[in-house]
């Protein structure tokens, strides 16, 4: 796909900011100390007012935006993922998820694919952490144009949500006319009848590509996208497991807690189903450039691929 345009969702984090900030005039976005790197720096500059840097300090990050939502503010905090969910995740809990304020989490920098930093940069359990807040929304965006969308309706939804972007350029699939962002619904994207791909986040690239090769072999692979993973489309999940009768999840996450637990979670429930988990298996991440730690871990087209030849045979 080395011919596809390629953004980094926390670039179209940025610009979908600054772009919504003249229709949203209560729109207020906090950093800690790193606007340049989840690029508010965009924001920043377009409604200087309205852009609060807190600081080396996410906990108080997250009290002034509880106070802020509370006065009719719709507030964006934003950090490292590592930082806004797991250095954060008390203040998250008790002063955004209890009172269930009206305040929206912006976490870059998550995932293997913040490469050289390593495994205490990487992190892998922001949304298990953040699925297990009650009443939180949680948002996987696969590309530029749908974390774009996905900001905006995160903006237009009363509650707090959690958006999780990437450091890395990734492909853009959404760039169609037809595109429609739902919150709470997945897509989608291939039609197929011996196993069904639900993906997330860079993996739902990665899983179209696979799909291709599967068709090669004579494998009908569906595809969906599950850019939200709380709450789940399950009406969706359900309908292509009876279809299929296999499933695999693909996500840049630990196969632990994110969207390879919450589709067993719903499986299990309503519609037993063998599940195939893509995904970090109980490690740490470490050192190294993006491309190589996600062809290692088999998060590339190929990767996905293997695993889903393996499962299927």
């Amino acid at each position: 796909m080395a011919d596809v345009k390629k953004i980094a969702t926390r670039d179209s984090y940025g610009n979908a900011l600054a772009e919504c900030g003249a229709d949203y005039p209560n729109l207020v976005v906090l950093d800690a100390d790193l606007a340049n790197a989840t690029k508010t720096l965009v924001f920043k500059k377009a409604f200087p007012d309205r852009h609060i840097d807190c600081g080396i300090a996410e906990a108080n990050m997250t009290g002034i935006a509880a106070g802020l939502a509370t006065c009719g503010k719709i507030p964006f905090i934003s950090s490292f993922a590592m930082f806004a969910a797991g250095r954060n995740f008390e203040q998250v809990r008790n002063s955004i998820g209890y009172p269930h304020l009206n305040v929206k989490i912006g976490a870059t920098h998550a995932g293997i694919t913040v490469g050289e930093d390593g495994a205490s940069h990487q992190c892998l359990e922001d949304i298990a952490l953040m699925r297990a807040i009650p009443g939180m929304t949680v948002i996987v965006p696969s590309d530029d144009v749908e974390a774009k969308a996905a900001v905006r309706a995160a903006i237009e939804y009363q509650g707090p949500v959690f958006l999780r972007f990437g450091r890395a350029a990734v492909p853009v699939i959404n760039d169609r006319p037809d595109y429609r962002f739902e919150m709470g619904k997945g897509v989608l994207l291939r039609e197929g009848t011996d196993v069904t791909i639900i993906a997330t986040g860079i993996l739902v690239s990665a899983a179209l590509e696979a799909a291709d090769m599967l068709a090669a072999d004579g494998v009908s692979a569906e595809v969906i996208n599950i850019h939200t993973v709380k709450p789940l489309d399950e009406e969706l999940v359900i309908a292509s497991a009876k279809k299929t009768g296999k499933v695999v999840t693909a996500e840049e996450h630990s196969v632990i807690g994110g969207l390879g637990s919450a589709v067993c979670d719903c499986l299990s429930t309503h519609c037993p189903t063998p599940v195939c988990k893509i995904g970090m298996q109980d490690v740490f991440g470490e050192s190294g450039t993006a491309a190589a730690l996600v062809e290692k871990y088999g998060f590339d087209g190929k990767g996905v691929y293997a695993s889903v030849k393996k499962f299927v045979s």
